[in-house]
Parts: structure tokens; sequence; C-alpha cells
């Protein structure tokens, strides 16, 4: 008898929060979101860290930060010049 297959993951974005910054792990890959680079996350709550959503796939938004990353931006930050203070 086979078993029942496993539902599907509620949760496609793993954060881990360090005194450093966060590494986010989405599709099997993982990024690192320094505070020096990323300050809003460093003042924030970690509900509001945790309050993800991830949009398209490839579209990361935290609606009470009003903080918008796309995965281009993680993968390529040194395209993405501009950093917001």
């Amino acid at each position: 008898m086979k078993s029942a297959a496993l539902g599907k993951d509620t949760s496609p974005i793993e954060i881990t929060i360090t005194q450093f910054g966060l590494w986010l792990c989405l599709n099997d890959e993982e990024y690192f979101l320094s505070y020096t680079d990323h300050p809003f996350f460093k003042v924030a709550t970690i509900n509001d860290i945790y309050n993800i959503e991830l949009h398209h796939k490839e579209h990361l938004y935290w609606p009470k930060l009003d903080v918008d990353l796309s995965v281009s931006i993680l993968k390529n930050p040194h395209h993405f010049p501009l950093i917001a203070h």
C-alpha cells in the first residue's frame, strides 16, 4: 500500500537571523543580507522580518517594512549599487 503524498510546502523561504544580517534560503539557494547593506532589517522586529511574501517566484516583499527585493538583486548586488538608508 502506498502512502499518501506529502502536503505542499507552506514556507518556501527559510530565514535565519544573525547578529550580522539575515540568511535567506529560497529555491535551494542561500543569500546573505548584511545589516550594513540592508539597515532596515537591523531595527525590524522578528515578526516583521518573518512576515515575508514571495510573488512570481522571484520577488520578495516585507509588507510591514515596505521592502521589496528581487532574486536578481540578491544574486547580483553589484548590479544594483543604490542602497536605501
